[in-house]
């Protein structure tokens, strides 16, 4: 039967010449990419266990799985170290490590694992150890002990020391940061009470940080009341050892601060007021008068300040410069003639006379209304009564002292 098309195979039920020789091609094809297929495979494999051995690698570098460096013991000496707002355990740690006060990291991270108060370290100074086990520094930075240089001030205190009632003297603001200076190992360099009173009535007041609109009227005061009022209530840290200009920029740069915050200078322009003068009113209500009557005595001020021929006649002027916090005055004292007798002298003092807090100075922007001119402590609480004529201001006078408030 005739094949002219090639359909059929040759006798031996073999495939043409032509098409045995396609086979044998298309079998070298198959084996050569058998061969291409495992050599790709093993290399895939040969990367995928690289790749796994870096991040097996990598992740117990982050993650610092193993063994780390760690000292024995409870350290030697002191080291201060500073914990600034916000920093995270693993940044605190870092700090530690790299001021040798604990052999790496690791040792306080893992230490502190299980340490729920870890997390509340405030900011500040810390008195540490060189060398210290990384639990040692957890259990030491925790502690009381550790906590140096921090010091509070209240609204109402003064810059100069104050007499009490025992005779002796309380500590004023200046002493305060001088004292803070004087802890541990750092004791033998401190700063001294006369060396901070030396810094704050000679220094550059636009280097210590005192504001701008201040620096005029601050300049003009007495050297040791150059300050007063320029440094706000609040929590403040200082570094053992630190000189004392740097511990009185520090802290006035601060109160500046605060002191925008609370509204100067920007709200002395609706006032009748220049800013260091709301600053001085300010002070005054604040040593006048409890919070509840700020707006009521700092009402009573401004009345006085713009009435012809009226006098202040606020007996925490007189004893300012006494270093007296007693509102009470004795008659010599007020006979006595001085820049802050606001009773021989109108107008303001010359500077503020003590720390103001927010509250004080929001008072001195915004006096209460009303018309009274006299106000005197009529209860035992603090609480003042305010009157508009002498004759009902004597009478409070009377009630006062029936009800033994002063």
């Amino acid at each position: 039967m005739s094949d002219d098309l090639g359909l059929f195979t040759d006798d031996a039920g073999e495939p043409p010449p032509r098409s045995r020789r396609e086979a044998r091609r298309e079998r070298e094809r198959l084996r050569r990419r058998k061969r291409r297929g495992s050599v790709t495979a093993l290399a895939g494999v040969f990367v995928l266990l690289l790749v796994g051995a870096g991040v097996i690698y990598g992740g117990m570098q982050i993650l610092q799985i193993g063994s780390y460096e760690d000292y024995d013991g409870q350290g030697t000496g002191e080291v201060v170290v500073e914990v600034s707002s916000g920093e995270s355990v693993s940044s605190i740690a870092s700090t530690l490590s790299k001021a040798d006060v604990v052999a790496s990291s690791s040792a306080f991270t893992n230490a502190a694992e299980d340490n729920k108060q870890i997390n509340n370290i405030q900011p500040g100074f810390y008195l540490m150890r060189s060398k210290m086990s990384g639990q040692a520094a957890v259990q030491r930075i925790l502690s009381p002990d550790a906590k140096t240089g921090r010091i509070e001030i209240r609204g109402g205190q003064r810059l100069e020391d104050q007499a009490s009632p025992d005779g002796g003297r309380s500590p004023g603001i200046l002493t305060k940061l001088a004292q803070a200076t004087c802890t541990g190992a750092a004791a033998n360099k401190c700063t001294s009470p006369e060396q901070m009173h030396e810094a704050a009535a000679t220094a550059d007041l636009a280097q210590l940080g005192v504001p701008q609109w201040a620096i005029a009227d601050a300049q003009k005061a007495q050297p040791e009341r150059r300050l007063e009022g320029l440094i706000m209530p609040g929590v403040y840290d200082v570094k053992p050892g630190e000189p004392p200009e740097e511990v009185l920029r520090q802290v006035v740069t601060k109160s500046a601060a605060l002191l925008e915050a609370a509204g100067l200078p920007q709200n002395a322009a609706a006032t009748q007021h220049t800013p260091y003068e709301l600053l001085t009113i300010a002070s005054l209500v604040q040593s006048e008068g409890i919070e509840d009557d700020f707006g009521k005595v700092a009402r009573v001020i401004h009345n006085r300040i713009t009435e012809p021929q009226m006098r202040l006649q606020l007996d925490s002027t007189i004893n300012y410069p006494l270093d007296k916090p007693t509102l009470l005055t004795k008659a010599e004292d007020r006979k006595q003639p001085g820049p802050y007798n606001s009773y021989q002298n109108y107008g303001l003092p010359p500077t503020p006379i003590s720390t103001v807090s927010k509250a004080a100075l929001q008072a001195a922007e915004k006096p209460d209304p009303g018309t009274w001119v006299y106000f005197v402590k009529c209860y035992p609480d603090g609480h003042s009564c305010f009157a508009t004529t002498q004759a009902e201001h004597d009478r409070y006078i009377q009630e006062a002292q029936q009800r033994g408030a002063f």
